[in-house]
């Protein structure tokens, strides 16, 4: 029997059902009204940090860039691959491995059923053998020489390798070519079998559908997962960084950068939605393009529009980022850590986090008129325990002292790391 859960959010007058469907799997459902289009996604909560991790308490470690290789390898069948027959349906599929996660997903317009048959069916079906297996090699191999060869992909993974230590968000997503060399089947099957248990994934699905029409194609091709404990290792990243200035020369027109500040982390959880909404206005508050420290930067010519702002967090790790290029990174960043002292000294202005407020409420309210924003804020809220619109009642009811005292734990000089690379 199907448990449902309905979520109705007043502000805003949407409604989203949650299913703990008989298999293990939790399912949520958005319908859109007068929407079309659909959307679904179908992500397990295993990404390229999970390189370690303990099974029914036995502990097994596997080579770097195995959670890109698997969803690689998963499209294809012992017939053809997924890709051919979402060909017949019109629907635009893909698939995203990231440090946390990998999902599965397609949108499309008409009738969903086709499509989610499609989606169900491949990711439930894994075939690995000795040649596939080999033949994938080459592809990513060829793939991480040419991120490698790229100055933007280059300059943030010179950050991470020198802010942490331990944890293995250092590492690129797709590993190395020495790492995959080491990937076999029977280490696919024993992460697939590890971490696409149903129990460990999320099925969200949004826009022109149904509770009815979703439940009919799960009910006939869900079937029931076997109960296990998976546990990820606490790497115990220390607190302070690596190295604090890295610097590489590739072929550039102009220096690229990246400077960030590491936040302290305890175990292997994300930072918590109050946290990370706070997070997100202390970035707007500090150098968003309203802010005094953004005007000045931009007239005195230090960056451009390329200049961009994120912060950079999951398991067991979190980081406050600022990136673009500069014809002197070292002064960016400095301007950027004084800033950060001033505000921690002065404290935070009421008009500036109202704006900064009222600007990420905004964002959260927009979001919801696209039906991929709605599918992945459900599949990303669900791995981090946030029922839906669980953030987007955070974003209204946060308030200028979380802000000040996520300040006051983060942003902190001695934690910084600048990245930097220059034309050859």
């Amino acid at each position: 029997m199907n448990n449902q859960t309905v979520f109705h959010n007043p502000r805003t007058g949407e409604t989203v059902t949650r299913i703990d469907h008989p298999s293990g799997l939790t399912i949520f459902v958005w319908p859109k009204a007068g929407y079309q289009s659909h959307y679904a996604v179908f992500g397990t909560n295993y990404g390229s940090i999970d390189t370690a991790f303990d099974l029914n308490g036995t502990h097994t470690e596997v080579p770097a860039g195995i959670a890109h290789y698997l969803e690689h390898k998963l499209f294809e069948n012992e017939d053809c691959d997924a890709f051919q027959r979402y060909a017949a349906t019109g629907a635009d599929a893909n698939a995203f491995t990231s440090f946390e996660r990998t999902a599965y997903l397609f949108n499309g317009s008409g009738d969903i059923t086709p499509s989610l048959e499609i989606l169900l069916d491949f990711v439930q079906a894994p075939y690995f053998t000795e040649a596939t297996v080999e033949k994938e090699r080459g592809i990513i191999g060829q793939e991480i020489r040419m991120y490698d060869d790229t100055p933007g992909w280059r300059v943030f993974f010179n950050l991470l390798q020198a802010m942490y230590q331990t944890h293995p968000v250092r590492t690129d997503i797709a590993g190395t070519v020495e790492s995959i060399a080491r990937i076999t089947p029977e280490l696919l099957y024993g992460c697939y079998n590890a971490f696409y248990n149903l129990h460990n994934m999320v099925l969200a699905v949004a826009g022109n559908v149904t509770v009815e029409q979703v439940l009919s194609v799960a009910d006939r091709l869900l079937k029931p997962a076997p109960l296990w404990q998976l546990d990820r290792p606490d790497p115990h990243e220390p607190r302070e960084v690596g190295t604090a200035r890295v610097e590489q020369k590739m072929t550039v027109a102009a220096p690229l950068f990246y400077f960030g500040f590491k936040h302290p982390m305890e175990g292997m959880a994300p930072l918590p939605p109050k946290e990370a909404l706070a997070g997100e206005a202390l970035l707007e508050i500090l150098a968003g393009h309203s802010s005094p420290l953004y005007t000045r930067l931009m007239k005195e010519e230090l960056i451009n529009r390329s200049f961009g702002m994120e912060l950079f967090d999951g398991p067991g790790y979190a980081a406050f980022l600022f990136g673009g290029e500069s014809r002197d990174p070292e002064a960016v960043a400095t301007a950027i850590a004084d800033e950060a002292d001033r505000l921690r000294r002065d404290g935070i202005d009421p008009a500036a986090f109202e704006a900064a407020r009222n600007a990420l409420y905004g964002t959260a309210v927009m979001s919801l008129n696209d039906v991929e924003d709605c599918g992945d804020q459900l599949m990303n809220g669900h791995f981090r325990k946030l029922a839906p619109f669980e953030e987007l009642e955070a974003a209204a009811a946060l308030t200028r002292d979380d802000v000040e005292a996520l300040l006051q734990k983060s942003l902190c000089r001695e934690r910084t790391v600048l990245s930097v690379i220059r034309p050859r």
